[in-house]
């Protein structure tokens, strides 16, 4: 059984929740930036945890420093709860 797709309200709602995080190309979009490329690396690495035990796996792209994230779930065609929730512990982990 698949993820709901958020409404525009929910999703506003967890928008107001998400801080740095926005809509683009109907994802879930952000992008963060550390001090250095090991500490970038290191993010991607326990986020990579996380998202294997969610079943959940991020569109994420590395340039040095910075790892730019988006999130939709594929199979239910927009943005869900399970991208809010990984959004959540994205943030959770870059502090």
């Amino acid at each position: 059984m698949s993820a709901l797709v958020l409404s525009p309200d929910q999703l506003d709602a967890a928008l107001g929740k998400l801080e740095g995080w926005s809509i683009q190309n109907g994802k879930l979009h952000r992008q963060y930036q550390f001090p250095s490329f090991v500490e970038a690396f290191g993010f991607m690495s326990s986020l990579a945890l996380v998202a294997e035990s969610m079943e959940h796996h991020p569109e994420w792209f590395n340039v040095y420093n910075r790892v730019t994230i988006d999130l939709t779930t594929h199979d239910a065609g927009g943005i869900t709860q399970k991208d809010v929730d990984l959004a959540k512990k994205a943030n959770e982990l870059a502090k």
